[in-house]
């Protein structure tokens, strides 16, 4: 699936409090999640509100690819696993779910697969996975974008030690395909701490929905047993992620901004936001509408070890250059490599309107400053873009330089912000 034209983007300005309701699209990481484990089930199933984006598109045409189909045409998607078969090419995008977890599904199909994607996707980590499957006994050519795997229509499996600390999706990739190699797999993490582990989480919950056995009581080792993949239909909870830039609306403007139908439990790191904002001074309640944040008459700052929550930091620290105290944003230096060294191209940006931001190995701190407008640059990242919107917010001026980033995860991202700000 082709990107949306590049399209610069005067993000709208709040001159007073937003007091507004939204309803969110569904979770990319659930919705693709659900969309592997469907087209390696014993029968067909549907995942209920997946999120139309263009990672879920590139998934499910990845799927195709290899022999599922893949009914994209209603809200509901229904998938129809089949026999997996080579010959074909999948395009990555920008979508590391796509590049890491269809790798072991193209293992388990009768013939070749090719793999490529954007420019910068062929500079982001692939590699642990690749040399994992290769040690699970899959011929694969190339350690990055452009590669090929020989699919032979097994995966022997076992066990595997990698370095995950790179990206938790190392682990979900050979966890979600762990079932159907011919040992299942038996996966130890050798190195500093996993990332975003909720996302693991997220995996290992999804895969018991399935009926896959997984024991992951011993630390840093998940083990997966062979055996099917039951169908199962999924209902996608709305992308907790994406709520982040419509939650700090409420914190820019003093406002009160609802996201409906937020989950009482959920295995979305996005949940997090719940804290973060209440730390930084605004009033959080979740009842049976959603969840409602209301801003006060100022932004405190923090000290927070986002590790685990890596995808938040780009709003967390558009927030906190707007805050009247420092912060300190820790245990991230992962994010350097995600859609575009995201530490740096904060501090860089930041910096551009005027934001006291020193970068950090792994993280960024920031001391309170007058911002202004000025052009803020995505780098393709749909994180980045979020993070310019909610600057906009409270500093006229501030242009994007490609909001057609956000299709990444949300395609109508900038008319759905302009009517919140429009009816405020």
């Amino acid at each position: 699936m082709t990107r949306a034209p590049t399209a610069a983007w005067a993000a709208p300005y709040a001159p007073g409090p937003v007091r507004a309701e939204v309803t969110l699209p569904g979770s990319k990481s659930l919705t693709n999640r659900a969309l592997v484990l469907a087209a390696l089930a014993d029968a067909p199933s549907v995942v209920r509100r997946a999120l139309r984006s263009r990672d879920t598109l590139l998934m499910a045409g990845a799927l195709t690819t290899l022999g599922c189909r893949v009914d994209t045409t209603t809200d509901d998607w229904s998938v129809e696993p089949g026999r997996l078969l080579g010959g074909g090419s999948v395009d990555c995008g920008l979508a590391g779910t796509v590049t890491r977890f269809v790798p072991p599904v193209a293992g388990l199909a009768e013939g070749d697969v090719a793999f490529d994607g954007d420019p910068h996707m062929r500079t982001r980590p692939v590699g642990e996975v690749l040399t994992a499957l290769r040690a699970l006994g899959v011929r694969i050519d190339g350690d990055r974008l452009p590669f090929t795997v020989h699919g032979q229509g097994h995966v022997r499996g076992g066990r595997v030690v990698i370095d995950a600390s790179g990206s938790s999706q190392f682990v979900s990739a050979l966890l979600l395909g762990g079932a159907r190699f011919d040992e299942g797999v038996d996966l130890l993490h050798d190195g500093k701490t996993v990332p975003s582990q909720p996302h693991i989480e997220m995996t290992v919950a999804m895969l018991r929905l399935h009926g896959v056995e997984v024991d992951d009581d011993e630390p840093a080792r998940w083990r997966v047993a062979h055996g099917p993949v039951r169908a199962a239909d999924h209902t996608i909870e709305p992308d907790l992620s994406n709520a982040a830039a419509f939650l700090a609306l409420a914190a820019t403007t003093g406002g009160s901004v609802t996201v409906r139908d937020w989950p009482a439990e959920t295995t979305q790191p996005g949940d997090v936001m719940r804290d973060l904002l209440g730390r930084m001074g605004c009033t959080v309640v979740r009842d049976g509408r959603g969840l409602t944040v209301t801003g006060s008459d100022r932004i405190g700052g923090v000290d927070v070890d986002l590790h685990d929550v890596g995808e938040l930091t780009p709003v967390v620290a558009a927030l906190c250059a707007l805050a009247d105290g420092p912060s300190y944003l820790r245990g991230i230096a992962h994010i350097r490599g995600h859609e575009t060294d995201r530490i740096a191209a904060l501090a860089t940006e930041l910096r551009g309107l005027g934001a006291d931001v020193t970068e950090l190995a792994d993280g960024l701190e920031l001391r309170p400053a007058t911002l202004h407008g000025g052009m803020f640059r995505s780098y393709a990242d749909h994180r980045m873009a979020h993070a310019a919107a909610v600057l906009g917010s409270a500093v006229e001026g501030v242009v994007v330089d490609d909001i057609a980033a956000t299709s990444k995860t949300f395609p109508d991202f900038p008319q759905v912000w302009s009517g919140l700000l429009d009816a405020r």
